[in-house]
């Protein structure tokens, strides 16, 4: 039940339930809930808003579509689908919460979302930050050459870039080579002790893909098919995402 009194008004009909479940196989069975609250339970975004995913069920089902499309916790929602997985039923609350982002008009997405999406979309380096090539490789050299000058034992350190043929390519979150660059040495140096044989790619890089918590579709797919093609054009074999 939700937590508070709902003023309904008569042959109030919802339609934002209907669509998605047109778009899901077997209506991603929104229809089955037992409100056993299973979903909430261990939701990261529940109490948010005073809201959870067992609410935002319960309003779609009611009809409350003007409600369910202005509430700001569909963008708390992390999308992690824990929920699905602790649910009796198997109900896909987060393609409900997807649908109602990917019709949330982009001028009214939240500005970091949204602004690290178009960011992304700037360079073929899918940056968030909007890290071009260029200042992508200075910051891995700066940083590589400080170490090896400064840490005894991490002389022949290495952090490859565009290394055809590597074993594993390497995303990089990409606000660490602009705000906290010696972040990304524990892992170099994890790497390096463990005789990995990786690369960096000067393209598709960043790991991050904010086009998709906006469900931005087109923009989902333009990064990802800028990754996975920097994968393929070094022969790499396994794409580690660090995200």
């Amino acid at each position: 039940m939700l937590s508070h009194i709902i003023d309904l008004e008569p042959g109030r009909q919802g339609s934002i339930k209907d669509k998605v479940m047109e778009l899901l196989p077997e209506g991603g069975n929104l229809n089955m809930c037992l409100t056993c609250g299973l979903c909430s339970s261990g939701c990261p975004a529940t109490g948010l808003e005073d809201l959870d995913p067992r609410k935002f069920l319960r309003m779609a089902a009611l009809g409350m579509d003007e409600e369910i499309m202005t509430t700001p916790w569909a963008w708390m929602c992390s999308l992690c689908q824990r929920c699905i997985y602790a649910c009796p039923m198997k109900i896909d609350i987060p393609s409900l919460v997807a649908y109602v982002r990917r019709n949330w008009p982009k001028d009214q997405q939240p500005k970091g979302i949204r602004a690290s999406c178009e960011q992304a979309l700037k360079n073929d380096t899918c940056s968030a930050m909007g890290t071009n090539e260029e200042d992508w490789r200075f910051v891995v050299e700066d940083v590589l050459n400080e170490v090896r000058e400064n840490q005894p034992g991490f002389e022949n350190l290495d952090a490859p870039m565009d290394k055809a043929g590597a074993y594993f390519f390497l995303n990089q979150n990409s606000r660490e080579p602009v705000t906290e660059p010696d972040e990304m040495v524990p892992l170099w140096k994890i790497l390096h002790l463990s005789g990995a044989d990786w690369t960096y790619g000067s393209k598709g890089w960043a790991a991050e893909n904010y086009c998709m918590f906006c469900q931005d579709f087109d923009g989902w797919e333009q990064i990802v098919r800028v990754k996975a093609k920097a994968v393929d054009d070094l022969g790499c074999k396994v794409w580690l995402n660090t995200e």
